[in-house]
C-alpha cells in the first residue's frame, strides 16, 4: 500500500468513535516480513503446496478401507466386463510401458482420494499422452464394456475421481501441454492435464491470469477443474467456468472424439454442447482439451485481513465492500475462530492478528491504478473502523505478506485434514442463514451425545469458512477417524437443512460418490430424469465414471 497507509497499530473498535476525525488507519503487517517475528517463507510455501497433494500428509497414514466395504449397499454393475490379460496387452500396443501402472504400490495413489476417505480397487492405470490414445482406449473399453474413471490431479473432495470397484483409471497427467495462446484476445488452449498453477504462471509471463484459483492449484488439472465446474477464490471477480470456457475437446464412451475447441466468444449456431461437459464429472466423456478466455492480470493487488465479533458484522462488511470497492473487489473470504485455531496448530506462521476474534475476513482488491485502488481500500477500511464493524486488522505491504495472509485462508483444508479425517459439506445458502448452519450442526452433534474438541472425543472441531461473495459455505467436521455413526448423524440432516432454505447441496465440489444419494434435496425429479436421459444418450452402457453423480 502507499505510504498514507501508515505503519501504526489500529485502535480497537471501541475507541474509534472518539477519534473519528483523525481517520485512523489499520496497522500494516510487519510481523510477516521478519523471520525473528516467527515468519518462515518455507513453512508457508509447504503448507499451501500440500493442499490437494495426492498423499495428503505424512501425519495421515491410517489404512483406508475399501469403499465397497464401507458402503455394502453399492453393488458392482453386472453389465461391466472384467479386465483380462488380453486387454492389458492391447493397451500395451498403444501406450509405452511407463504409461501403464499395475503395481499395488503405484495404484494406491490413484485408488485413494485426497481425503483418504474412499479407496477403490482398480488394477490398472493408463496414462495416455494424446487425444488419439484416449480415443483408442475408450473405443476398446466401450466394446468390452470396461468401466473407466477419468482422473486429473485427484484433488476432489467428494470421491468423484477415484474408482469404487475395479474401474480402469485414465489419468490425464501426461497430457500437459499448452497448445496455443493468443496474446491479443487472451484465449488459451490447453491439454486437460495442465496443472492450474503452472498454467497461471505461464499466463503471468504474458500479463494475463487464469480466471480460477484454488487451494489445490499446485496439483489440480484444468480438465478436472472444468469437469467439476470448480469455483474457487476468483469467482466473485471472474464468474464461473460456464462463462470462461469457450470450447471443450472430449472423447466419448465409444471412442468418438468431439472437437469443440472453439475460440469464439460469440457462436450462436445450435446447442451449446460444451456446457454439458462442464460439471459432468467424467460421466459423459473424457475431457482432453479446453479453450479458456483469460482476463488481463491486475497490476495492483491489495489484501486486508481483519477480525470481527459477529457474523452480522461480517455481512455488514460485505455490503460495504460491494458498494465502496465495487469494480476492484476480487475476493471476500470469511473464516470463523475455529478454522484459524486449526491452521495455527499446524503452522509455524505467527497469527496475522494478536488477539483472537469470533470471525475473520480477507478482502482482496485488484486493479490497474495504485493511487485509485489504495484510496478506495483505505476509505473502506477506515469506514469499517469508524462504524465499529471490525475490531482490528492488517494490510499487506508487499507480495510476500500478501501471499502469507492468504495462507490463513488457503491452509484451512490441509490443516483440518491433518486431524485424521474431515466430513466436508460445500453448500450454497442464502447469506442471512449461512453461518447458522455451522451453529446448528454443532448443536446437533452435542444433542446426539458427541463432545467436540475434547481429548476423549472423536470430533476435533466443527468449522465454517468460505466465499461469502458467492454465498458458498464450507462446513467441515474434522474427526480423528471416519465413523459411520457420525456420518449418519450428519447425513441426510445437512441436506434436509439446506433444502428447507432452498440452497444447493454442492456449490463447487460437485456430486461425486458422496452426494449422489442426496441429489433430490437440490433437484426435483423432473430435472433428475432429464439428467439421466442425457447420460443414457452419451453413455448408453454406463461405463463412464459409474456409481457417481446420478
Amino acid at each position: 500500500m502507499r505510504t498514507t497507509l501508515r505503519a501504526v497499530r489500529a485502535v480497537s473498535a471501541r475507541r474509534v468513535g472518539s477519534l473519528a476525525t483523525a481517520k485512523p488507519a489499520l496497522r500494516t503487517a510487519p510481523f510477516l516480513a521478519s523471520a525473528a517475528a516467527g515468519f518462515r517463507v518455507e513453512a508457508a510455501t509447504a503448507l499451501l503446496q500440500s493442499c490437494g497433494r495426492r498423499n495428503y500428509s505424512a501425519a495421515v497414514t491410517k489404512v483406508v478401507r475399501p469403499t465397497a466395504e464401507m458402503y455394502p449397499e453399492i453393488v458392482r454393475d453386472a453389465r461391466f466386463g472384467e479386465l483380462t490379460a488380453a486387454d492389458v496387452e492391447y493397451f500395451k500396443s498403444i501406450l509405452p510401458e511407463s504409461a501403464i501402472l499395475q503395481d499395488d504400490q503405484d495404484l494406491s495413489g490413484y485408488n485413494i482420494d485426497s481425503m483418504r476417505k474412499y479407496n477403490g480397487q482398480s488394477r490398472l492405470v493408463l496414462k495416455p499422452r494424446t487425444t488419439e490414445e484416449v480415443s483408442k482406449i475408450m473405443k476398446h473399453c466401450g466394446e468390452r464394456k470396461l468401466a473407466v474413471v477419468p482422473q486429473g490431479g485427484n484433488t476432489g473432495l467428494v470421491g468423484g475421481s477415484v474408482p469404487v470397484f475395479d474401474e480402469i483409471v485414465i489419468s490425464l497427467a501426461n497430457m500437459n501441454k499448452i497448445r496455443s495462446f493468443d496474446e491479443v484476445s487472451g484465449i488459451i488452449v490447453v491439454d486437460a492435464g495442465c496443472i492450474l498453477e503452472a498454467t497461471d504462471s505461464f499466463l503471468a509471463e504474458h500479463g494475463y491470469i487464469f480466471p480460477l484459483d484454488l487451494g489445490a492449484k499446485g496439483s489440480c488439472h484444468i480438465g478436472g477443474n472444468v469437469a467439476t465446474n470448480a469455483g474457487g477464490l476468483r469467482l466473485l471477480r471472474y464468474g464461473s467456468l460456464h462463462g470462461s470456457v469457450l470450447g471443450v475437446e472430449a472423447v466419448m464412451a465409444d471412442g468418438t472424439v468431439v472437437n469443440g475447441l472453439g475460440k469464439l466468444r460469440k457462436d450462436n449456431t445450435g446447442y451449446d454442447i460444451k456446457q454439458l461437459f462442464i460439471g459432468s464429472e467424467g460421466t459423459l466423456g473424457v475431457i482432453t482439451g479446453v479453450s479458456v478466455l483469460c482476463p488481463k492480470r491486475s497490476k495492483v493487488v491489495n489484501v486486508a485481513f481483519f477480525g470481527l465479533d459477529s457474523y452480522e458484522k461480517v455481512q455488514q462488511a460485505f455490503v460495504k465492500a460491494k458498494s465502496e470497492l465495487g469494480e476492484v473487489l476480487s475476493a471476500f473470504e470469511f473464516m470463523d475462530r475455529e478454522s484459524q485455531i486449526q491452521v495455527a496448530r499446524f503452522s509455524e506462521l505467527r497469527r496475522p492478528l494478536d488477539e483472537q476474534h469470533n470471525f475473520y475476513v480477507l478482502v482482496e482488491t485488484s486493479g490497474s491504478n495504485r493511487e485509485h485502488d489504495d484510496e478506495k481500500l483505505q476509505n473502506y477500511l477506515e469506514g469499517l473502523m469508524e462504524s465499529e464493524i471490525i475490531d482490528d486488522g492488517v494490510v499487506a505491504q508487499d507480495e510476500t505478506q500478501l501471499k502469507n495472509i492468504w495462507t490463513w485462508r488457503e491452509g484451512i483444508p490441509e490443516s483440518l485434514a491433518r486431524t485424521g479425517g474431515v466430513y466436508k459439506y460445500d453448500v450454497s445458502i442464502p447469506l442471512e442463514d449461512l453461518y447458522l448452519m455451522v451453529e446448528d450442526c454443532r448443536a446437533r452433534l452435542i444433542e446426539k451425545g458427541y463432545e467436540i474438541g475434547t481429548e476423549a472425543s472423536n470430533i476435533v472441531s466443527v468449522v465454517g469458512y468460505g466465499h461469502l461473495g458467492d454465498g458458498n459455505l464450507h462446513l467441515n467436521v474434522a474427526v480423528k477417524s471416519y465413523d459411520k455413526a457420525i456420518e449418519k448423524v450428519l447425513e441426510p440432516w445437512v441436506y434436509e437443512w439446506i433444502q428447507k432454505r432452498q440452497g444447493s447441496i454442492s456449490a463447487e465440489h460437485g456430486l461425486g460418490f458422496a452426494k449422489r444419494p442426496f441429489l433430490k434435496y437440490s433437484k426435483d425429479q423432473s430435472m433428475i430424469n432429464l439428467m439421466k436421459q442425457v447420460k443414457e444418450i452419451y453413455d448408453p452402457n454406463g461405463i463412464m465414471n459409474p456409481y457417481k453423480y446420478i
